[in-house]
């Protein structure tokens, strides 16, 4: 019999797979937008409420990653200041709004929304206000999960019915994927590594995508290696757009 971490290392290599067998025209298809974007000046912008805004982070400030690509963040819907008041803000209707509006963004742009539920008002509402805007949005979510578990927003749709394109981390429904005798429910959450997966797939594509188009992003290099004054350069160029800089 497998130990429980061989279990846990099978089942998200099993997901990734279905990720690749299930989800790949999709994924090209929100590369071709992101790449568009940058193509024409635009901006990929990236949010998430709970251990999700973890995807936002993701495609910011890191070695390889895009210079204008911007996390939408907020500490009272992340975990390390006040995680059970995170839990209950993320419900709260009319928040996603406000958020959205300290941030410069334009028609043309494109926002990717994680949320692994796929049920909380506040990643709905940015879905729609960011609509409003011109933006195109992509969802990244669970399906099996947001199949099971009713909608919070009033209009009683979830993420994956109100965005543009979804892209489902093929998780299974609570996140936590493996029995574990003695425990009162499962343990092993999958959604951060297929929703890593699903971040960067995108990213590199769009990069692929945006030189076939004769524009090369900017990127940067990592600040451990021989980066600082490449970056610097491109610190001084954004500091005044990007509020996280």
């Amino acid at each position: 019999m497998m130990n429980i971490m061989t279990q846990y290392f099978e089942i998200v290599q099993e997901q990734l797979q279905q990720l690749r067998a299930t989800q790949w025209s999709k994924l090209h298809q929100a590369a071709d937008w992101v790449a568009a974007a940058l193509a024409k000046d635009h901006w990929l912008y990236a949010f998430g409420t709970g251990h999700s805004h973890l995807l936002a982070e993701e495609i910011f400030f890191r070695a390889g990653s895009l210079v204008r690509g911007v996390p939408i963040l907020d500490p009272k819907l992340m975990l390390h200041e006040n995680a059970i008041e995170a839990t209950w803000q993320e419900r709260k209707e009319g928040y996603a709004a406000q958020l959205l509006s300290l941030y410069p963004v334009q028609a043309g742009d494109v926002l990717i929304v994680a949320s692994n539920s796929g049920r909380n008002a506040v990643p709905i509402e940015m879905v729609l206000t960011a609509q409003e805007r011109g933006l195109k949005v992509i969802a990244v979510s669970n399906l099996a999960h947001s199949k099971e578990w009713p909608s919070r927003h009033p209009s009683g749709k979830n993420l994956a019915e109100v965005a543009d394109l979804t892209i489902d981390n093929c998780g299974v429904s609570g996140d936590a994927c493996l029995e574990l005798p003695g425990m009162p429910s499962k343990v092993g959450p999958t959604s951060t590594i297929t929703g890593a997966m699903i971040i960067n797939l995108i990213i590199v594509q769009a990069m692929e995508n945006a030189l076939s188009q004769g524009v090369a992003p900017e990127i940067y290099i990592s600040s451990n290696s021989n980066g600082d004054d490449h970056n610097e350069k491109l610190l001084q160029k954004y500091k005044n757009r990007i509020r996280h800089l």
